[in-house]
C-alpha cells in the first residue's frame, strides 16, 4: 500500500481527494491530513509517507518551505495550486505531477497512476539489486537441492539446473544432462528456494540459471537462448532489469 498524506489548507479539497482515492485508486491509503506547515511536519515525521499531495500555499507558509525543512526526503510529491505560476518551481523540487485546483477527478487519478508506476519500477530495481547482492555473496557451486517425484528422490546440484518451467501446479526442472524432473511444487516455490543461487524469474512461466544463459535477443521483444538451446521469452517488465543485470555482470 502507498501511504498517502494530504496537506492542504482547505478541508473541501482534502475531502474531494479522499473520495477520489477511495473510489478509484486501489493501493493508496490516506494516513492523515494537515492544514498547516507545522502540522504537516509533525504528520510526516509520525507516518513516514510514500506520497504527499501538497498545496503550494498553506496558512503559515508554502509547501516549498515544508520540503526545505526535510533533509532526507524519501516520498513522492504531487503539488496542488490554483494556477500554474509555481509549476516550474515544482519541477525543481522533483514533483511527480502538478494538479490545478479545484481538483479534477481525472487529473488526480492520472497523477496517482504515475506514482504507482514509478514505485513499481523502483521496486523492480530494488529486487534486482538484492538479487545481485545475494548472488555475489552466495555462489551456487556445491549447493544441492532435493527434488522429490512420485518414484524417486533426486539430489541435484544447483549448477546443473539450466531452467525451471511452470506446468500448472507442477514444475519441470531441466538439467544440464538434457534430462528433466517433474516436481509437484509450483514455480513460485522454486523461485524462493533458488533465487539466492543464480536463478532468476524472467517470465511468469520461467526461472533461468543465469550461468547457463548464452544469448539475449533484445530486438525480438526479449528472448533468452540457454545452454540447452531452449528459447525462453522475457516478460516486458523483466526486460529492463535483465539488461541492467547483464551490464553489471
Amino acid at each position: 500500500m502507498t501511504k498517502t498524506l494530504i496537506i492542504d489548507s482547505e478541508k473541501n479539497t482534502e475531502e474531494r481527494i479522499a473520495g477520489i482515492i477511495d473510489g478509484f485508486c486501489k493501493g493508496f491509503i490516506i494516513e492523515g491530513s494537515a492544514r498547516t506547515l507545522k502540522q504537516g511536519m509533525i504528520l510526516i515525521q509520525k507516518t513516514q509517507p510514500d506520497l504527499i499531495l501538497l498545496n503550494v500555499m498553506l496558512k503559515d507558509g508554502s509547501g516549498f518551505e515544508l520540503l526545505n525543512k526535510i533533509e532526507d526526503r524519501s516520498f513522492e510529491i504531487v503539488f496542488m495550486a490554483d494556477n500554474r505560476d509555481f509549476a516550474y518551481k515544482a519541477i525543481k523540487y522533483n514533483a511527480l505531477d502538478y494538479i490545478l485546483k479545484p481538483v479534477d477527478e481525472k487529473e488526480v487519478i492520472e497523477a496517482l497512476l504515475k506514482v504507482a508506476e514509478k514505485r513499481k519500477q523502483e521496486n523492480s530495481k530494488y529486487l534486482l539489486r538484492s538479487f545481485l547482492s545475494n548472488f555475489a555473496g552466495q555462489k551456487s557451486n556445491g549447493k544441492k537441492v532435493v527434488l522429490k517425484t512420485t518414484d524417486d528422490i533426486h539430489i541435484v546440484e544447483v549448477s546443473n539446473i539450466i531452467r525451471c518451467e511452470s506446468d500448472g501446479s507442477y514444475t519441470k526442472v531441466h538439467l544440464a544432462d538434457s534430462s528433466q524432473i517433474v516436481v509437484s511444487k509450483n514455480l513460485k516455490e522454486f523461485e524462493e528456494l533458488l533465487t539466492d543461487y543464480g536463478l532468476l524469474r524472467v517470465h511468469h512461466s520461467h526461472l533461468v540459471n543465469i550461468n547457463h544463459i548464452e544469448r539475449f535477443h533484445k530486438r525480438s521483444g526479449g528472448l533468452i537462448i540457454m545452454s540447452d538451446k531452449s528459447e525462453i521469452p522475457v516478460s516486458v517488465r523483466k526486460k529492463e532489469n535483465l539488461i541492467e543485470l547483464f551490464e553489471k555482470m
